[in-house]
Parts: structure tokens; C-alpha cells; sequence
């Protein structure tokens, strides 16, 4: 066991997606399926960026880029990363993070766009500025 104390600088987390501290201090830890992302566009610095749209797998309970043409789950979209999280070397290695579910999102600022429908999916529970 290593134990060695470390420090980790992920590029600058840009929050400026979030429309208010609302929903914040209530995000929910999760697992991300590392082979689902695309490396230029959701982690072109080597970090998850955070905002980025997800969705949760079916089958096996992680989560994934959002897409309304996926089958698999990810076509619902449940809510945002809430912060950076670095990205592994090797795509079979899921690291945690924070899904923001609740709360204000200024859609302009958002890493990834999201498209109607899955606007409509977290209708009540996100807002969209």
C-alpha cells in the first residue's frame, strides 16, 4: 500500500456552468465508465471536465456521457459533473465523482450541449438558465 502524500492540480476547474450555489452541498458520489467518453471532448486535459451531461448505464449502475441516441441508459439524461476528476491513463480504470442532480445550469457555459429531450428528462429538477 502506498501511502505516500501527493498533490494532484487538475487545469483550473471551470464551475461557471452553475447558475447558483443551489444543490451544491448535495451531489451524489458516482462511478464513471472511462470507455464511454470521448478523450477530445470530454477529457481533452487529461480531466473529466466538469458539467459534462451524463446518464446512468443500465447494467452495472455507472455513468456515462449523455445521448439521447444511446440504449443503454445514457438517452436519459440524470444530471451534470459536478467537479473535474482526472482522467485514467488506460479506459478500464472508473474513477468517482460527484453528480450535481438539483440546481441551476447556465447552458451557454456548459462543456457539452444538451439538446430537448434531455432537457425534458431533468425538467423539475434542473434549470436552465
Amino acid at each position: 500500500m502506498d501511502l505516500t502524500q501527493r498533490t494532484v492540480t487538475y487545469a483550473g476547474d471551470d464551475q461557471s456552468w452553475l447558475g447558483s450555489e443551489h444543490g451544491t452541498q448535495a451531489t451524489e458520489s458516482i462511478a464513471l465508465d472511462t470507455s464511454l467518453f470521448t478523450p477530445a471532448t470530454h477529457y481533452p486535459n487529461g480531466f473529466f471536465l466538469s458539467g459534462i451531461p451524463l446518464g446512468k448505464i443500465t447494467v452495472g449502475g455507472k455513468y456515462g456521457p449523455y445521448s439521447d441516441a444511446a440504449n443503454d441508459g445514457r438517452q436519459t439524461l440524470v444530471g451534470f459533473l459536478f467537479a473535474a476528476v482526472g482522467a485514467p491513463s488506460v479506459n478500464t480504470i472508473d474513477p468517482a465523482g460527484a453528480l450535481f442532480t438539483h440546481g441551476k445550469v447556465r447552458e451557454s457555459r456548459l462543456p457539452v450541449p444538451v439538446d430537448a429531450a434531455g432537457k425534458a428528462d431533468v425538467l423539475g429538477s434542473i434549470r436552465f438558465v
